[in-house]
């Protein structure tokens, strides 16, 4: 029986299943693989223990692989992709599929018909796709000029509407949450550390600003409030884009989703579908994100055949 590897990797973590054709045989998780975020070396070797360490657990050789998909983020960059294809192939025997994290969020959600999916994780970008197989995405833009929404720009919009409050007299535990979260000693040291930081630090801080919003802080809550209604803006621009290329009413009317801010944090999700029902009201919003490592299985499956 043929046996694939099914690989999501986020802004985060990273996950690998080995499954034949019938049932996943063997599961691990890692630290992120995107090189853009650690390092080419460190994702790397990331990536080849991950491998390795499936293929022990289910006890399959990794000469018997008829088909891997991995699922990445940033393989619009050419070297990103030559890196997973080279890093990839020179483990495992058969096909290597190079897509991005939106196409297998989208294959989970919809193996191959039409929808619209949002990821909005440690980054943000909306995907869909017409009956006819045409693909439309929005935002996506990278962590320092994009991703609105996502967890890097909630943490970033955090830091930056703390401060301000701050400055202007507004009552907000924020600053001194995040400057205990991040260990620091004073106002002055958090705008020295925000001025330096990545938007995957900013990321870290997501929980931070959850807390503070479930304890009622004004700024907080206003931070993932905006963090839903710039989702929804995208999600809004996307089925615009099929509208325009004449898709049926029907490619755009559900909504899938995965993500940890959408998935987890019930004030952005809320926001996002109050904003959605007000601009799109035939489409549905679902309550449960979809698991895009299934995704990146079906891939494999086929391109296996």
């Amino acid at each position: 029986m043929a046996k694939f590897l099914a690989i999501d990797g986020g802004g985060t973590n990273t996950r690998c299943w080995l499954a034949d054709e019938e049932r996943v045989l063997g599961s691990a998780t890692a630290g992120t693989v995107k090189s853009m975020n650690v390092g080419e070396e460190v994702a790397t070797q990331r990536l080849q223990e991950l491998v390795r360490g499936v293929a022990a657990e289910a006890g399959v050789g990794l000469d018997e692989i008829a088909c891997t998909c991995i699922g990445l983020a940033g393989t619009t960059s050419g070297n990103v992709r030559r890196w997973a294809e080279e890093t990839l192939g020179g483990m495992v025997s058969g096909r290597v599929i190079v897509c991005g994290d939106d196409a297998i969020a989208l294959e989970a959600g919809f193996r191959g018909g039409p929808g619209v999916l949002l990821i909005a994780g440690t980054g943000a970008i909306v995907s869909g796709r017409c009956s006819d197989g045409t693909r439309f995405t929005a935002g996506g833009f990278g962590p320092v000029i994009g991703d609105e929404g996502s967890g890097g720009w909630i943490g970033l919009e955090a830091v930056k509407e703390a401060l301000k409050a701050r400055d202007r007299g507004v009552a907000t535990g924020l600053p001194e949450a995040i400057q205990a979260f991040w260990g620091l000693k004073s106002m002055g040291e958090l705008i020295a550390k925000g001025n330096h930081y990545s938007r995957a630090n900013f990321a870290e801080l997501t929980r931070v600003v959850v807390e503070a919003a479930e304890k009622g802080d004004g700024v907080a809550v206003r931070v993932l409030e905006r963090a839903g209604e710039e989702l929804s803006a995208a999600v809004v621009v996307l089925v615009r884009k099929m509208r325009a290329a004449g898709c049926d009413a029907g490619d755009f009317a559900r909504l899938e989703f995965t993500g940890s801010v959408v998935g987890k944090i019930a004030l952005v999700r809320e926001t996002m579908a109050r904003r959605l029902h007000e601009a799109l009201p035939g489409m549905s919003v679902p309550e449960v994100e979809v698991n895009a490592i299934e995704g990146a299985l079906w891939l494999a499956r086929k391109g296996g055949d």
